[in-house]
C-alpha cells in the first residue's frame, strides 16, 4: 500500500513542469531555513528536496541521453552500460 501512494505521488510530480518547480525553489528555500515547530515548515522541507529531486532527475537523464547519443555517433558497436557518475566527497 505504501509503494502504491509513493508510486502515485510519482507519478503525479513527474508530470508537473520543471521550470515552474524551478521558480518556486528560492521561497522553499529560504521557508526552510526559518526553522519553527510548524506543518507548514515540514511542508517546505520536503516541497524543497522535491524540486531538487527533478532537477536532479532532469539532469541525470539529460547527461545519459546525450552520452548514449554520442556513442550511437562514435562508436555504435559498443553497448552502452549506465552506472553511477557519483562522487564520494568527505
Amino acid at each position: 500500500m505504501l509503494e502504491s501512494i509513493l508510486d502515485k505521488m510519482a507519478d503525479k510530480i513527474l508530470a508537473l513542469d520543471e521550470a515552474s518547480m524551478t521558480s518556486l525553489w528560492k521561497k522553499y528555500k529560504d521557508r526552510m531555513e526559518i526553522f519553527d515547530a510548524s506543518k507548514e515548515w515540514e511542508r517546505s522541507v520536503i516541497v524543497f528536496f522535491i524540486i531538487n529531486a527533478v532537477r536532479a532527475k532532469n539532469q541525470i537523464f539529460n547527461e545519459r541521453i546525450l552520452k548514449m547519443q554520442g556513442q550511437k555517433k562514435d562508436a555504435p558497436s559498443r553497448p552502452f552500460k549506465p552506472g553511477p557518475d557519483i562522487k564520494r566527497v568527505k
